[in-house]
């Protein structure tokens, strides 16, 4: 009897310490809030109607000038976010379920139990999604982790759109998505259970095509242009068979294109509006200085770049180089990290943040440390830094995504997004299929890249030397400087976890 009584008292005492020790790690862990936008580029100016991200989170934290997408398109990218991986490892190729977005593997393998809202929902954080999941999430169920669920079904939208509302479907006509999105975050941040940490990511559609405007901004920047890079409207024999294929943009398609340009920068401003009420009211609750606020977007975007019309998927700076501005607890204000950071770098340095261990198949690495120097992390004046990054394209072009309203085109092209408003302008094909290195080290600014074609195409750039990638030195490369390169995608192609993925070339 007095065992049996002993045993009680054990448990009970077990019971209590396992509550305060709960209840202490709720106390110190930190919120998250990620705001995820799509298509938002930084070559072409992407942050410039950004009056409160800059100043809010930028100038109160740290800005990272070399931050980057491992896959320049939606959902590949959107996935690799989640979950810490390459494409390679969590199967989500293009946007396509054929290819894998939303697809089998990603449900069954990824989603059960290796993203950030199962990781951390499972030790107690309260979720919070709203708005862009994965383009071919249809909202059937929704995703495992997540305790407050208003996902959009498919694609970017800012009107007649569905949402999945938690245990429902809900469809609305009128309400602008960003702004709805904005009133679903304060209204949980008002009501949660203060006692547990939240992880809050609002994926607003902005600013994806078809770039529409809050109807109060239409108009904020009539008159601007589409940026007038180096490149613009030059096509590339030297470039791989896409973009070699590709002729002048007609001027009538070049006026088209500066619309667009304004209404992007136009679609922003609910977006810099939203940030402005989140940070506003985690102030009034008195829990910003225990938020880590990440904002950052999925890809980047070209418009008129080596005469590619309105698009992303390609290996070049403007498509692959994203805004990434966090403020948060013990990050000083105004930081600078030129140190090289991907999407899949996030979720590894939540972990840290949040004194959880590291699962040893994420294939990113925190940037933790960059951010402990008062003055931010500079890369390049250091001798002994040295990162190598794979950036992976897979092309959706088949027979079946021929367009006959194309008639210069022919099915056995394999041609994919083929724009009829942009005079037949193909976006994507099979062979725009390519996996690149993107290495920095001390005076080391490259990208080289391999298509999956029938040429074995190359592409080699000296960013230093030739920042807008005009000139394809591939056929000039050393023997030696080629092999090395080409052995590290070998290994990067196949890489599983941050110790295998962390490739150091020179």
């Amino acid at each position: 009897m007095r065992r049996l009584a002993f045993v009680y008292i054990f448990l009970a005492f077990m019971a209590i310490q396992s509550n305060l020790a709960f209840a202490s790690f709720n106390k110190k862990s930190p919120n998250i809030v990620i705001i995820l936008t799509d298509d938002q580029d930084v070559d072409l100016d992407g942050l410039f109607p950004m009056n409160n991200v800059k100043h809010l989170i930028g100038e109160a934290g740290a800005t990272f000038e070399n931050a980057y997408t491992s896959s320049p398109l939606c959902c590949p990218s959107r996935s690799s976010l989640l979950s810490g991986k390459y494409a390679h490892n969590h199967h989500a190729l293009n946007n396509s379920l054929s290819g894998g977005c939303n697809g089998p593997f990603w449900r069954s393998k990824i989603e059960l139990n290796q993203t950030m809202a199962t990781l951390l929902s499972a030790v107690g954080y309260n979720t919070f999604f709203a708005g862009k999941y994965l383009n071919a999430y249809q909202g059937s169920t929704v995703p495992n982790g997540w305790h407050q669920f208003y996902g959009l079904h498919g694609n970017s939208r800012y009107y007649n759109y569905t949402l999945r509302e938690n245990d429902r479907n809900f469809s609305y006509s009128d309400v602008y998505l960003t702004d709805l999105l904005k009133d679903k975050v304060l209204n949980f941040f008002n009501a949660r259970d203060k006692s547990s940490p939240f992880l809050a990511m609002i994926a607003p559609p902005a600013p994806h095509q078809p770039f529409t405007p809050a109807d109060r901004h239409k108009g904020a920047f009539k008159g601007t242009t589409a940026k007038r890079t180096p490149s613009y409207n030059k096509p590339d024999r030297e470039k791989h068979w896409l973009l070699a294929e590709s002729k002048q943009i007609s001027p009538a398609t070049l006026k088209l294109m500066d619309s667009f340009f304004q209404q992007r920068w136009e679609s922003l401003l609910a977006v810099d509006e939203l940030v402005a009420a989140v940070v506003e009211s985690l102030s009034n609750s008195g829990e910003l200085d225990n938020t880590y606020i990440i904002y950052t977007s999925d890809n980047g975007y070209h418009l008129g770049q080596f005469a590619q019309p309105f698009d992303k998927r390609q290996p070049y700076e403007t498509d692959i180089h994203i805004p990434l501005l966090i403020r948060g607890p013990s990050i000083k204000s105004g930081v600078k990290v030129t140190a090289p950071t991907l999407l899949i770098d996030i979720l590894p340095t939540i972990m840290e943040w949040t004194n959880l261990p590291l699962d040893s198949l994420m294939d990113g690495q925190s940037f933790q440390p960059f951010l402990t120097n008062a003055d931010g992390y500079d890369a390049s004046s250091d001798p002994l830094f040295r990162r190598g990054f794979l950036i992976q394209h897979f092309g959706e072009g088949n027979l079946q995504t021929y367009k006959p309203e194309c008639p210069m085109w022919q099915p056995a092209d394999r041609l994919a997004e083929c724009t009829l408003e942009a005079d037949c302008h193909c976006q994507d094909s099979w062979n725009n299929t390519y996996a690149c290195v993107r290495n920095f080290a001390h005076r080391i600014n490259h990208l080289y890249c391999e298509f999956h074609d029938n040429e074995d195409f190359i592409e080699f750039y000296d960013l230093d030397e030739d920042p807008h990638q005009l000139y394809n030195t591939g056929q000039q490369m050393l023997i030696i400087e080629r092999a090395l390169y080409s052995l590290a995608l070998q290994n990067l192609t196949q890489c599983q976890g941050a110790s295998s993925c962390s490739i150091h070339i020179f």
